[in-house]
């Protein structure tokens, strides 16, 4: 694609593992940052989606629940609302934070496997 010019845009960062709270170096090292590109995209008049969620698969999360003797689900349910907050607290402009269980995510995946998408 040539045109430089695009109409637009979609930005997202990385899915923050729901199985803690956000640290300062998420903040800084990639939340800050896509946030103030999106604001400058905005500043322009650009049209911007800011996308992001929980990310809710994963090892990590199965440890932390037999930690605290919890479920994986229990556990990423608070993890993800307290993320959530967090964002919110900070300010980070995101449009849609979603979660990767969501029933629309595995509908999307599911598409793109099978080629429907």
């Amino acid at each position: 694609m040539n045109n430089k010019n695009f109409k637009r845009y979609t930005v997202t960062a990385a899915l923050p593992y729901a199985n803690g709270p956000l640290h300062i170096g998420h903040l800084a090292g990639c939340y800050v940052p896509s946030d103030i590109y999106v604001r400058y995209l905005r500043s322009q008049g650009r049209e911007v989606a800011y996308i992001c969620g929980s990310d809710e698969h994963g090892v990590a999360i199965t440890i932390k629940a037999v930690k605290e003797g919890k479920t994986p689900q229990q556990v990423v349910d608070q993890y993800h609302e307290m993320m959530k907050g967090s964002f919110k607290q900070f300010g980070i402009s995101f449009d849609h934070y979603s979660r990767t269980s969501a029933q629309v995510h595995h509908e999307t995946a599911q598409g793109f496997f099978y080629g429907f998408v």
